[in-house]
């Protein structure tokens, strides 16, 4: 097992090379059109489309991959997990698009400060059904380990996804932008359904077995971990982004938004071996002496990766901002710093965090989650009003550096567990 994470990244190179490419397309083309103002209202409804996405999936995506990682040779079992997981998808995704539809210009009003764009939350709870079941099926997908498939999948679904929010941002500018933002990967499901047509288990009888209230109840973990991380974090940078709107300018909240999109482009390098074969691993470990070999292998692997990736891009700030972005962006330089030393401690302290999630330490998880995030909302709030725009990267180091700590407390006896003979 001990090269599977390399084999991961070789075999997801190409994946993240479309992907940032694609990334770096988009956030071009948005900046040049709807410039810092409107990529700061964009940012606000990506914030709050995550949430509901989250909720719209029952939060239970990790659980699948979870189980389905542990019980992949147990066909009977596999049936009552993926079952499960469709019908709390699908009624999860129900509710969620409901709301969506009835609340549609109480939505717009709340988070984009104006009812214009009610249609964007029509648009969204008609199209919300398609992205949970690429999500479920990209899950099971993974707990499997079809690594090459799942490489495969992803590659398409970004050029497909690139192609449409092309297309929408040219023909309707921000409002385009917007129905892009809570669209894109829905369309990534027909992808997904014809890449993965002919797999074992991409058929009905998996997908058929009767509600068990047991399966259920270990789903119902894995929503509250999910729901947690998915709702803090976007609801903290809301507040704050608002914040910045209201008090320094639309043009600043823009400008910190764009710094959040390069880590988020760069960091998927990082990330995608997190879903594709972290937690999958961490899930099927069992032997305490295995896991903290496997925890130290990754960290050696991964720390020196973003280590170098994070010099590159700080050495190259200036010109990918010319190259990303337009003029008005270029007070951006000032954040890379402070954004690019949090990112690593953010992916030093998940490569803990990981284990509550993959052994269900719901209460640990929850308690460290809503800590982080009231110290994050903290720190960056006191910092932005002594430093601006750049107070809020300094606070989110200030934040991670905290967090890695704390995992580094929680899992401290699984890190010095020491070799049996």
């Amino acid at each position: 097992m001990g090269i599977d994470i390399i084999k991961v990244f070789s075999l997801n190179a190409m994946s993240t090379f479309v992907r940032m490419l694609a990334g770096m397309v988009s956030v071009k083309i948005v900046a040049v059109i709807i410039g810092p103002a409107g990529i700061a209202l964009l940012g606000q409804l990506n914030n709050f489309s995550s949430i509901l996405l989250g909720m719209a999936n029952g939060g239970i995506n990790n659980g699948v991959t979870k189980y389905v990682a542990e019980y992949k040779d147990d066909e009977n079992r596999i049936k009552e997990y993926i079952s499960n997981a469709l019908r709390i998808t699908l009624a999860c995704s129900m509710i969620v698009s409901l709301l969506l539809i009835i609340f549609c210009k109480q939505l717009s009003q709340l988070i984009l400060l104006t009812d214009e764009y009610y249609y964007v939350y029509i648009i969204f709870g008609v199209t919300i059904i398609l992205f949970t079941l690429n999500g479920l099926i990209t899950s099971i997908l993974n707990g499997y380990k079809e690594f090459k498939l799942y490489v495969r999948v992803s590659i398409f679904g970004t050029i497909a996804g690139l192609i449409y929010s092309i297309v929408l941002v040219f023909l309707w500018e921000l409002p385009g932008a917007m129905i892009n933002a809570v669209t894109f990967q829905s369309i990534m499901l027909f992808v997904t359904l014809w890449m993965c047509r002919n797999l074992p288990w991409m058929k009905r009888k998996y997908f058929t077995r009767k509600i068990n209230k047991f399966v259920i109840k270990q789903y119902l973990g894995y929503s509250v971990m999910t729901l947690t991380i998915l709702a803090l974090l976007p609801l903290c940078q809301m507040f704050l982004r608002g914040y910045v709107i209201s008090e320094l300018s639309p043009t600043d909240a823009g400008i910190w938004e764009g710094m959040n999109r390069i880590s988020n482009m760069y960091l998927s390098v990082i990330t995608s071996a997190f879903s594709i074969y972290y937690l999958p691993r961490l899930s099927e470990i069992i032997n305490p002496v295995e896991l903290r070999n496997e925890i130290i292998r990754c960290y050696k692997i991964i720390v020196p990766m973003l280590l170098g990736i994070s010099i590159i891009i700080y050495f190259l700030k200036r010109l990918i901002l010319i190259v990303l972005f337009t003029p008005e962006f270029y007070p951006m330089e000032n954040l890379f710093v402070w954004q690019l030393t949090g990112d690593i401690f953010k992916m030093c302290s998940w490569l803990l965090s990981y284990i509550m999630v993959a052994k269900t330490m719901v209460g640990k998880f929850i308690l460290a989650e809503v800590g982080f995030n009231l110290l994050y909302l903290l720190v960056a709030f006191v910092l932005m009003n002594v430093n601006g725009i750049v107070g809020l990267t300094q606070g989110y180091l200030v934040a991670y550096v905290l967090y890695t700590i704390v995992m580094i407390i929680i899992f401290r006896n699984i890190i010095i567990v020491k070799k049996q003979v």
